[in-house]
C-alpha cells in the first residue's frame, strides 16, 4: 500500500525557516516524481516544488525560487523541502505526492489531486 506523510510544519516568523519532510512506503521512489503542493484558505492548490525519479532534476514555482530548495534521500525514502526567507504569502497546508510520471506534468495536473499518492498535509504559518 502506498503511503506518504508529511511532517515539519509549525509557526515561523517571517525571514525564518523551516525544513518539511516527506517520508514514503510501500513503493520506491525509484520511479516516481515527488512533489509538494500547498493551499493556502480561501485559494487554488498550486505546485511548489517537484524532484524527478531520479533526483537529478527539480522545478520550483516562480514563488519560490531562490527561496526553497527540494532533495531527495533514497536509502531514507525521503524528500525534503528546505524553506528559507518564508514570507507571510507562504502560509498554507502544505502537501507531498508522488506519482510514476514527469515533474512537468505532475506540477500542472497535479493540484488537481487525483493523481499520485498523498500525505495528509502539514500546517505551516508565517506570521509575526
Amino acid at each position: 500500500q502506498l503511503q506518504v506523510v508529511e511532517s515539519g510544519g509549525g509557526l515561523v516568523q517571517p525571514g525564518g525557516s523551516l525544513r518539511l519532510s516527506c517520508v514514503v512506503s510501500g513503493f520506491t521512489l525509484d520511479y516516481y516524481a515527488v512533489a509538494w503542493f500547498r493551499q493556502a484558505p480561501g485559494k487554488e492548490r498550486e505546485g511548489v516544488s517537484c524532484i524527478n525519479s531520479h533526483g537529478d532534476s527539480t522545478n520550483y514555482a516562480d514563488a519560490v525560487k531562490g527561496r526553497f530548495t527540494i532533495s531527495r534521500d533514497h536509502a531514507k525514502r525521503t524528500v525534503y523541502l528546505q524553506m528559507s526567507s518564508l514570507k507571510p504569502e507562504d502560509t498554507a497546508v502544505y502537501y507531498c505526492a508522488a506519482a510514476p510520471t514527469v515533474c512537468v506534468h505532475f506540477m500542472v495536473v497535479g493540484p488537481k489531486g487525483d493523481v499520485g499518492s498523498w500525505g495528509q498535509g502539514t500546517q505551516v504559518t508565517v506570521s509575526s
